[in-house]
């Protein structure tokens, strides 16, 4: 039986050596700590792993690091989409092959002028039909440009494999008319660790954020708070959370991701050029902001 498609699933980086390698070692030893936080999964490849800077050898390593490590009982989603319906069929079924459980599949984008509904409902069932896992679509416009609207979310949630959604919008109005009108098995999950209680008050599943990475016990916190009706305990943990959570995607994204997971005893490493490490003063800055959050002493 496929695992349900819900909790608190950080999308991981992807560590990086001093020459831009995989550090596998690295990655297991995060790996090491988050698991003992009680997250529920892990997305690999996502956008907080940098997969557009990454070859198809290293995405394949990457996915066989990460099964080998995240025990079977806890839920991994690859990303592994493309602007290619073809590539993108072909990393999703080398990633089930691999063990995955399900596929994160962002919007395709760079011919933008010609990415319509049209367009991303032939991508998806494509990709959908020819998938041996359970796929779901991945709307970042802060990155693509674009925006899947919600009438073609909620078509292509009736395929019988397409299962679920990443909002990293934000938009909690767009988020409730697609629970409210997609099949109740599929998952609304938001993108965005500044907007967890607010997107589960109106249906989501959970939440896919970069901030799980840094803070998942009090990630953790709040999806359990308000399963436990404990709705002060959720909101107070949720408005401590902000700060932290724009400084490590809006404000400062990877570089901010990598440097704050030095700044609390994981491994961060460089992001892969292009990128650039944050600088001295964005790292002071960070702290700040960490330990304002009560996650740094």
């Amino acid at each position: 039986m496929a695992k349900k498609i819900q909790g608190v699933l950080p999308p991981v980086p992807t560590a990086f050596d001093a020459d831009g390698n995989f550090d596998a070692a690295a990655q297991r030893a995060n790996f090491k700590r988050w698991l003992e936080t009680g997250l529920h999964g892990f997305v690999i490849l996502g956008s907080n792993g940098e997969y557009t800077l990454l070859n198809r050898a290293e995405k394949i390593r990457v996915l066989e690091l990460a099964r080998e490590t995240i025990p079977a009982d806890r839920l991994m989603i690859a990303g592994t989409g493309a602007d290619s319906t073809r590539e993108t069929i072909e990393l999703t079924q080398r990633a089930a092959q691999l063990g995955a459980d399900a596929a994160l599949i962002v919007t395709p984008h760079y011919f933008r002028n010609q990415m319509n509904a049209a367009a991303w409902t032939q991508h998806y069932r494509a990709v959908a039909d020819a998938s041996p896992i359970p796929i779901m679509i991945y709307n970042v416009p802060a990155l693509t440009t674009l925006e899947i609207d919600a009438a073609t979310v909620i078509e292509l949630a009736q395929h019988p494999n397409i299962k679920g959604l990443k909002d990293s919008s934000a938009n909690v109005t767009k988020m409730g008319e697609i629970v409210r009108y997609a099949p109740p098995d599929f998952a609304v999950m938001v993108g965005t660790g500044s907007a967890i209680l607010a997107a589960m008050s109106i249906g989501a599943k959970g939440v896919i954020p970069a901030l799980g990475n840094i803070a998942p016990r009090e990630c953790i916190a709040i999806y359990d708070a308000f399963h436990a009706g404990d709705f002060h305990t959720a909101r107070n943990t949720q408005l401590r959370m902000i700060r932290p959570n724009n400084a490590v995607t809006a404000k400062w994204g990877v570089p901010g991701l990598k440097a704050a997971l030095e700044e609390l005893g994981y491994y961060g490493g460089p992001p892969r050029a292009p990128l650039s490490p944050l600088g001295a003063n964005e790292r002071a800055k960070l702290r700040d902001i960490l330990r304002e959050a009560e996650l740094l002493t």
